[in-house]
């Protein structure tokens, strides 16, 4: 596990073993932090909730990552704020990587999409966390007055410019 993690919350097995219930929310140097390597324009609020509960190898992690975020609209660069609460549930095992060879594809079936690996008897559930985080934001933020914003800067809508477009404006033209 990367030491370095911006938001960093180390679980071990014996915490696991106990059925420890974890609420730690970041401090603004963390939040801070996790913003920029989100490249978001602003978190104002990172939450990190979780049972824990030993499993065969290792142990799992059920919880919900809670943030409020601002990101930069894909169209205008606007502020757009969103609240996540985003669900995740987490196995940190022993051998993960181990059961495949370096170069070897791998199909993920629905239950194994979340198998994380321990390093040694521990896992820092706070870089899950932020990785949980980066799944959730919206890829393509957009301002609700991106459109009106766009059209008084001459910027032609999907629909004004798509291929059916100019087909629309033929068929409304006399034939000649």
């Amino acid at each position: 596990m990367s030491s370095e993690s911006e938001f960093s919350y180390i679980v071990t097995l014996a915490d696991a073993a106990q059925g420890r219930d974890i609420a730690v929310e970041a401090d603004a140097a963390a939040r801070a932090r996790v913003a920029a390597r989100l490249g978001l324009l602003a978190l104002d609020r990172l939450v990190l909730t979780a049972s824990l509960r030993s499993v065969a190898d290792g142990f799992a992690a059920t919880g919900e990552v809670g943030a409020d975020v601002v990101q930069a609209c894909a169209a205008t660069a606007l502020p757009v704020a969103a609240r996540i609460a985003e669900p995740f549930d987490l196995r940190f095992l022993r051998d993960v990587e181990a059961s495949v060879g370096e170069d070897e594809e791998v199909e993920l079936g629905r239950d194994e999409l979340d198998l994380l690996p321990l390093d040694g008897d521990r896992a820092d559930l706070g870089e899950a966390a932020v990785q949980t985080l980066s799944l959730a934001l919206d890829p393509f933020p957009r301002h609700r007055d991106a459109d009106r914003i766009l059209a008084e800067k001459g910027v032609l809508s999907e629909e004004a410019a798509g291929p059916f477009a100019a087909l629309a404006k033929l068929r409304g033209k006399p034939d000649g």
